[in-house]
């Protein structure tokens, strides 16, 4: 029923679908939280946020690279591959985004936790990174659709 590149592909798929929709729905959760300007949303929001990131995304960002190298060599796609060459560069960059982020997420719920059990307001700096946490997600959401673009077309430039 499955053969290797058959599962290979699959498992591709759906890492990379989880980390897009993961990625998504935190975004989303975070923002929405974030704007409600509830302090016990916030909260809420940004534990379910850093929680998902460790259930979900870190899973799937270790799945990626793997179930990738695993195909170029099933498929017999050189490593000099353009289109592989530009995903891989792109999904660095993605990374490089994602890890600044999961460090803001984890400040952003330890300063609202402090904030909800003392009686304070969230302070700038908590504004601060959560405009950080949002600019981050941006380019990196723009990056893996270009990557989903590049695993589909496979464009030879």
């Amino acid at each position: 029923m499955f053969d290797t590149i058959t599962f290979l592909k699959w498992l591709h798929i759906i890492s990379s679908t989880v980390l897009f929709g993961t990625g998504l729905g935190t975004a989303f959760h975070g923002l929405a939280s974030n704007m409600r300007g509830d302090l016990r949303a916030i909260v809420a929001g940004n534990k379910n946020v850093v929680l998902a990131d460790w259930i979900f995304t870190a899973p799937a960002v270790i799945i990626q690279p793997a179930t990738g190298v695993a195909l170029m060599l099933e498929e017999g796609w050189p490593f000099d591959t353009h289109w592989i060459l530009a995903s891989v560069a792109l999904y660095i960059f993605v990374g490089a985004c994602w890890l600044p982020v999961v460090w803001l997420q984890m400040q952003m719920a330890r300063i609202a936790e402090d904030c909800l059990t003392t009686g304070a307001l969230l302070p700038p700096q908590y504004k601060r990174y959560f405009w950080w946490w949002f600019a981050l997600g941006w380019p990196a959401f723009i990056a893996m659709l270009v990557i989903f673009w590049l695993m589909v077309a496979k464009p030879d430039f």
